[in-house]
């Protein structure tokens, strides 16, 4: 765990400074729009997508409270990706020029996005291998993995029980699945013994077992954050 000092708190606070409204179902940002904001996302919950070819859509990642978002717009000049809102959310625009402002004056912190961003480029490798290597269970029981794990972040009350928040097609959107597939390895984890689903809500019955069968890793436990700098 990492302690910040108030002037390390200041400055993230000043990030946060302006807040913009996004109604559910609003694209933030649109693949290949031009933009020079970034974005920390205070309430609510984000996906980041691309559209193929043939018009289906891929989702990257979910995003939750305290992400950053289109640090990408820092060396493209173009969005490769869209955001858009899965619920109503608060996102805290701020100019290219305050990150520089943050990583000139508390190169601690620049540090910490670069962990962050490392965690990220990892566990987007292990949805790539879950995609050509795993079977469609692995992946939608990755996915409810995932998910329980960051909104536990946000709230150490959740426990085995949570609300997923996701359609059937947004799961499959990011598993590489229809939505009837998904449909089908539902209930197929049900029937496995190992979820329950009811009114929204998911509860694991047997985790250690999910974990076995999503072949999931957690990228956010055993950190090494031990080379890092010591507060000025």
């Amino acid at each position: 765990m990492v302690i910040l000092t108030p002037a390390e708190h200041r400055a993230l606070e000043r990030l946060e400074e302006r807040e913009r409204p996004l109604r559910r179902g609003g694209a933030l940002i649109r693949e290949n729009d031009r933009t020079t904001e970034m974005f920390v996302l205070r309430r609510g919950t984000m996906m980041s997508s691309v559209l193929l070819d043939d018009g289906s859509r891929q989702i990257l990642r979910f995003l939750f409270p305290g992400d950053m978002l289109a640090v990408s717009s820092l060396v493209y000049r173009e969005s490769p990706e869209t955001i858009t809102a899965l619920t109503d959310c608060v996102v805290c625009p701020f100019e290219r020029s305050a990150m520089a402002s943050l990583i000139r004056d508390h190169p601690r912190l620049a540090a910490l996005i670069m962990v962050y961003n490392q965690i990220e480029r990892a566990a987007l490798t292990d949805r790539l291998a879950a995609l050509g290597r795993t079977s469609a269970k692995a992946r939608v029981a990755a996915i409810l993995i995932e998910m329980r794990n960051r909104l536990r972040m946000m709230d150490k009350e959740i426990g085995a029980s949570f609300t997923l928040g996701l359609t059937q097609e947004e799961i499959g959107d990011a598993t590489g699945l229809t939505a009837v597939h998904v449909n089908r390895m539902l209930r197929q984890l049900e029937e496995d013994g190992l979820i329950a689903r009811e009114a929204g809500r998911v509860t694991f019955h047997n985790e250690r077992a999910l974990a076995r069968a999503a072949n999931y890793v957690d990228r956010y436990a055993g950190l090494d954050l031990s080379w890092l700098p010591s507060a000025s």
